[in-house]
């Protein structure tokens, strides 16, 4: 992994520097949007102050080595704050709300993924597996709308963002709490149907193919209830899919669902992830891509360990 982040980190810092331009040029760009006119002097001036002047191979080693040797992520130009700051102001949130939808997407998909494996081609089947597809289908950002609307037209709900305007700035505390469960679960129920559905299916298929083995019929000839054969043996072989998906959610803890974040106003990584690309504001966006890859390597390795410990087959090969 650790010679993986060094590559990774090479290629995160020229990605970030391949677009033309940097921040000063989108910089001097917005002032001219409103009729200030920067002359080449001051634009060198603050080449030279944010270290863009340098070779870029001097700007990855003073990035790099700030990350590497002092936990230093740099500074935001457009921010004008440590980019160390930025980051984990915003990942507590995003944290929050990812586990909160991780949490409710495997409630719903595990039982139902059996439910319908279990009772195939029943009405039951035909209905989870019909709105398994309307999940899939629906744009996310096309949810929020329609759950904004109704939350603030039949519930008198307070829509977009995380806190009602008064806890915004509060220190945390017990009210401050159950405010963001007031408001969080328009996100975490828009976040959570395209992967539910999508489990569904995954569940469902997993599910048929554990079935169809000969070790079920063996243990029910032995006499094995339906329930504990279920859950002692096919259950548990097709549980695989949702370990699997730790690879994915920790990265997505910082890149997932941007648009729906910036549809309901939401405080967490993504919108900030975003902003930082369009205004070049490369540290903090070096900063981002760093920890996505760092997350994937770290999702990956944890997957892995846990499929090796539940499944035995993995751990023969």
């Amino acid at each position: 992994m650790i010679p993986s982040l060094g590559v990774i980190s090479i290629l995160a810092f020229i990605l970030i520097r391949l677009p033309p331009g940097d921040f000063v040029t989108n910089y001097i760009a917005t002032l001219a949007a409103s009729n200030e006119i920067v002359d080449q002097n001051t634009a060198a001036e603050l080449r030279a102050r944010f270290g863009l002047d340098q070779p870029m191979i001097v700007q990855y080693w003073r990035w790099i080595s700030g990350i590497v040797l002092r936990g230093d992520f740099g500074f935001s130009f457009e921010w004008q704050q440590p980019v160390g700051d930025l980051i984990w102001e915003r990942m507590g949130l995003t944290l929050v709300l990812t586990f909160t939808t991780l949490l409710m997407t495997w409630a719903i998909a595990l039982p139902v993924g059996v439910y319908s494996a279990v009772k195939k081609y029943s009405l039951g089947d035909y209905v989870a597996t019909f709105f398994s597809f309307l999940g899939l289908a629906v744009p996310s950002f096309l949810l929020a709308l329609v759950l904004m609307y109704v939350a603030a037209m039949y519930f008198s709900q307070d829509v977009g963002g995380l806190f009602s305007q008064e806890y915004l700035t509060a220190p945390w505390s017990f009210w401050k709490f159950v405010d963001l469960m007031s408001h969080i679960w328009i996100a975490v129920i828009i976040l959570a149907v395209s992967g539910t559905a999508s489990l569904i299916r995954i569940m469902r298929a997993n599910m048929l193919d554990e079935l169809s083995k000969p070790y079920v019929t063996t243990a029910r000839a032995k006499g094995l209830s339906e329930m504990t054969l279920l859950f002692r043996y096919p259950v548990r072989l097709a549980l695989n899919p949702f370990i699997s998906t730790i690879a994915w959610l920790l990265p997505n803890l910082v890149s997932g669902s941007v648009i729906v974040a910036i549809v309901l106003n939401l405080p967490t990584a993504g919108p900030l992830l975003l902003q930082s690309l369009m205004s070049q504001d490369m540290y903090l966006a070096g900063a981002f891509v760093l920890l996505i890859c760092a997350l994937t390597l770290v999702g990956t390795l944890i997957s892995d360990v846990l499929l090796a410990l539940v499944d035995p087959r993995i751990r023969l090969e």
